[in-house]
């Protein structure tokens, strides 16, 4: 049954940043992506003191200056501003197939920044993925778009994100951590806007794209990490890559996106990499189980 709960809760959480993915883009028909990123960090960073106070856990921790989190703080910073541009220059469903490598480069990182052990097979499930991913760009072909390397950009970002709280301290919680994340992207929008010309007022309906967007976003954090401390990682985890198919719904039916075959493609390669990664990694975790 916890398995059960934490498949939904993942699906839900997917769900919910599929629809968070939706209201930005529709934000950044009107506004400028600097100030997407001021408003959007600062409705989630006071959803997660909300939350932070709600649990009974301290605004603060000195832990909040170590290095890893000073890390994660630069890769969350890289990774939203590269997926934000990524949303508002390119279609939903081909920003949010490229995004899906994240646990790809995620199993790389952890083999060359901590050590773990990565056998060839995973390695080569690794790379076909990237192949995907390069699928979906199609560089020097007739339907490459530059600005898609934004989503690349976003990619490393997050995947750096997840890798440096790995090496978080665990007095922190997720709850926690999500209030310094989300409070990154204030500053950061603000330096865009400082070279792009400023801010413009938002209209009612651009306040609710935002409201929109930061309600889904927090509920969908806070059910990504209800999933993961429910459930086995190994059974809950695959469920991440219903988000490309709720956002290749949401892009065809609110911005009358047609994914093409090479979208279509590179999305199937690098979900099917991602989840052989996966099934390995749950495979030699049963073995080493069994050795004991």
């Amino acid at each position: 049954m916890d398995n059960m709960r934490g498949s939904i809760l993942m699906v839900a959480a997917m769900a919910g940043f599929a629809i968070e993915d939706m209201f930005i883009k529709a934000a950044s028909k009107a506004l400028p992506v600097g100030l997407i990123l001021i408003l959007f960090g600062l409705g989630g960073m006071i959803g997660f003191i909300l939350l932070t106070l709600r649990r009974g856990e301290p605004l603060f921790h000195p832990a909040l200056l170590s290095r890893p989190l000073i890390l994660k703080a630069v890769f969350e910073v890289l990774g939203r501003l590269g997926y934000t541009l990524a949303l508002a220059l390119t279609p939903l469903s081909s920003a949010s197939a490229i995004l899906q490598a994240t646990p790809l480069v995620v199993v790389a990182g952890a083999a060359l920044v901590f050590g773990e052990k990565v056998g060839w097979r995973r390695w080569l499930a690794i790379l076909v993925g990237f192949a995907g991913v390069m699928v979906i760009l199609r560089p020097g072909a007739a339907g490459f778009e530059a600005a898609s390397l934004f989503a690349v950009l976003g990619t490393l970002g997050f995947a750096g994100r997840d890798l440096a709280t790995r090496a978080a301290p665990k007095v922190l919680s997720n709850v926690q951590l999500g209030i310094y994340g989300f409070l990154m992207l204030i500053p950061t929008g603000a330096v865009m806007l400082a070279f792009s010309g400023g801010a413009v007022m938002p209209t009612a309906t651009d306040w609710g794209y935002l409201a929109g967007a930061t309600l889904f976003g927090v509920a969908a954090y806070y059910w990504l990490t209800s999933a993961m401390r429910i459930g086995d990682v190994s059974v809950v985890t695959p469920f991440r890559y219903t988000r490309l198919v709720f956002a290749m719904i949401l892009g065809t039916l609110v911005f009358a996106e047609r994914p093409d075959a090479a979208t279509l493609i590179g999305s199937a390669i690098v979900i099917a990499s991602g989840l052989y990664t996966l099934m390995r990694e749950r495979s030699l975790a049963r073995a080493r189980r069994a050795a004991l």
